[in-house]
């Protein structure tokens, strides 16, 4: 009986239907996360770099994984003047709102997922920014090795609250919506 287990063991093993997920570190070089922030008269877009990660990838699910985010590595595209796209990169990385020289990284820490039905699948996890954690969901595509996804994220739950029309009056047209979206492709090596 004992040989019959460990045969029936060796053939799930060698056939690749182990349940067991798989780390599989995330390329960094070919990955990107695209951000934009929008305002009552506009919108700002840049990217930000992702430092390390890996997906705990079975067959037909992510069951886990963590993704660090590199925040001083943010940048913008949308303003032409060299000098005016500097101030918005070091304002962002400013206290008000990233604060990257005490919370050089963010994180995103995968704590369940769901079966992939024609390549989209749910996540939820822990997104934490500025020391500040905060439990999000979201859907995925998969696409061969890319995992992609549209997220929007509410910054003033992570205490980035400067022009905020939900904490400060008479904004006026310097208002800066809370939400901010973030375009994720996270390429596998």
């Amino acid at each position: 009986m004992r040989s019959i287990k460990l045969a029936l063991a060796t053939i799930i093993l060698f056939t690749g239907n182990v349940l067991v997920a798989k780390n599989l570190d995330i390329n960094t070089e070919k990955s990107t996360i695209e951000w934009t922030g929008e305002k009552i008269t506009g919108k700002h877009m840049g990217n930000i770099s992702v430092e390390s990660g890996f997906l705990d990838v079975k067959k037909d699910m992510v069951s886990g994984g963590k993704i660090v985010i590199d925040m001083n590595s943010i940048t913008n595209t949308d303003i032409e003047s060299e000098e005016y796209s500097q101030k918005l990169v070091g304002h962002l990385k400013d206290d008000d709102f990233f604060g990257v020289e005490n919370y050089p990284t963010a994180e995103f820490v995968i704590t369940k997922g769901s079966k992939f039905v024609d390549g989209k699948a749910a996540i939820t996890g822990e997104l934490t920014i500025k020391g500040i954690t905060e439990t999000i969901s979201f859907d995925i595509t998969k696409n061969g090795n890319n995992y992609s996804s549209t997220l929007k994220i509410d910054r003033t739950k992570f205490g980035i609250r400067y022009g905020s029309n939900s904490f400060f009056d008479n904004l006026g047209d310097k208002a800066i919506y809370n939400d901010f979206t973030l375009d994720i492709d996270l390429v596998l090596k």
